[in-house]
């Protein structure tokens, strides 16, 4: 229940919070597996943890019609533009969780041919840490963007910050 008034019968809040509770509640995630941490993301799905509790029941392959891109695994440098234009394809507001160290750092992968974590060419919200992570950590790396989405201003998106981080990334609005 977001902050607000309370009275018998009554409740009063502010639009930006009740807009941030439905959004909250209903996150259309796109998985964007590449290797083991996929296979932990299938894990979290399934009835065990069952990701679908917090409201990700539907998972989007479009991205027009998700507003969570989750990136797992390895990303290879021919995948970074790749990764950049599904996230442009994405409506606003959108959000990125990068899962696993591979995805937040490069992992064990030092390499040429790997890209140093996903923050290269995007902005991430949340970083979930891990070789592969646990559904556990997945879940809770979930539920730190759901907190993000239910405190997250209308007019953030709009905002001259928000348009400088998207032009450093090279994306342009």
């Amino acid at each position: 229940m977001p902050d607000g008034y309370t009275a018998p019968g009554i409740f009063a809040t502010t639009l930006d919070r009740v807009v941030g509770l439905a959004r909250k509640n209903s996150i259309w995630p796109l998985p964007f597996a590449t290797s083991c941490c996929g296979i932990e993301f299938m894990a979290t799905m399934g009835a065990h943890y069952d990701l679908g509790r917090f409201g990700a029941e539907r998972l989007s392959f479009s991205p027009r019609q998700a507003d969570l891109l989750m990136v797992m695994g390895t990303i290879a440098k021919k995948m970074a533009p790749v990764i950049q234009q599904v996230y442009i394809q994405m409506a606003e507001p959108r959000w990125v969780l990068a899962v696993g160290a591979c995805a937040s750092s490069g992992g064990i992968f030092d390499t040429y041919s790997v890209l140093q974590g996903i923050d290269r060419v995007v902005p991430v919200d949340v970083y979930v840490p891990g070789c592969p992570p646990r559904p556990e950590q997945i879940i809770d790396g979930f539920m730190k963007i759901q907190d993000l989405v239910a405190k997250e201003s209308l007019r953030r998106r709009y905002s001259e910050e928000y348009k400088e981080l998207l032009s450093s990334y090279g994306i342009l609005e």
